[in-house]
């Protein structure tokens, strides 16, 4: 089994304060997916994961809570998982890797995984029965298509879903990859529009964590529609974030021992004034990462 979360990530995986906003950014060839992976088993099965009570107060003076020296799990939360370029048996098999069950999960009425992939542009009927879809199956609720409208009936039928059967008060709104809409939607769905319906969904629940694409020519170029409306898109989300934990690739380029390098930054009134924190890790064949500093 993969190794659940790396020691030095500790303090930033913990369950975010309320309302915050936490935003991972990744670049082609260093993807964000196996920090989605930590967060999910962090929530889900606290228990199973490597924190201590030291680590979960560690996490809360950096973002800027009062330690709690209660011996029970505070990082315990029901989760809606929205992703748009990753379909559930993608999620479900990197999630399984570290001892997570999201079958398992969803059927205790603490996950729901909502497909923006399979069916986005089909045309095919959205399944919006709460529960599982299918024996085997969490993705209780598909987008059936790319509008706005389409996206905030699926995001508040999922969050009231969780609402009703989980005993968690806490719901932890992870978004994978909505930039793609932009692109995918074309004239239809604007970054501002989009935006405004996220923080409607995001006042609903606990705490987000948004990941986005940063690569540099969305961001930098800014000469077609898409790349500003991206790239406006992408800043005023980091703008918002109480936290940001960037990816990239080596400045050197490739190393069959480095995977690239993970930048923390916190920010923000709910954060404290820490420095930031870059970091080098790897993934391995198995999926098990590693995070370690400069020279380790």
């Amino acid at each position: 089994m993969a190794s659940r979360t790396p020691p030095l990530l500790e303090p930033y995986l913990g369950l975010p304060p309320e309302a915050s906003l936490i935003v991972l950014t990744g670049v082609l060839g260093a993807s964000t997916n196996w920090l989605v992976q930590r967060y999910l088993c962090r929530f889900l099965a606290p228990s199973a994961a490597t924190s201590t009570g030291a680590d979960r107060n560690a996490h809360r003076t950096a973002v800027g809570e009062e330690a709690d020296s209660s011996p029970d799990d505070g990082d315990a939360a029901s989760v809606v998982l929205v992703s748009f370029l990753r379909d559930y048996a993608f999620w479900k098999e990197g999630a399984g890797r570290i001892g997570v069950d999201l079958d398992a999960s969803a059927k205790k009425g603490k996950f729901v995984f909502v497909d923006g992939l399979s069916k986005l542009f089909s045309g095919g009927p959205s399944v919006s029965a709460p529960g599982v879809s299918s024996p085997g199956d969490a993705s209780g609720k598909v987008l059936s298509d790319s509008t706005l409208h389409e996206l905030r009936k699926q995001l508040t039928e999922a969050v009231t879903q969780l609402r009703q059967q989980s005993q968690s008060s806490k719901i932890v709104l992870i978004l994978d990859s909505p930039d793609l809409l932009l692109a995918a939607a074309g004239k239809t769905v604007t970054g501002a529009a989009l935006q405004d319906l996220l923080l409607d969904i995001r006042e609903e629940v606990h705490s987000s964590i948004v990941t986005l694409a940063a690569d540099e020519p969305l961001l930098s170029a800014q000469t077609t529609t898409l790349e500003k409306e991206h790239a406006a898109f992408a800043i005023s989300f980091a703008h918002a974030a109480d936290m940001i934990i960037s990816l990239r690739m080596l400045d050197t380029g490739t190393a069959k021992d480095v995977s690239g390098v993970l930048r923390v930054t916190q920010k923000g009134a709910s954060t404290s004034a820490g420095e930031d924190r870059e970091l080098l890790y790897f993934i391995a064949g198995d999926g098990s990462v590693r995070v370690f500093e400069r020279g380790q």
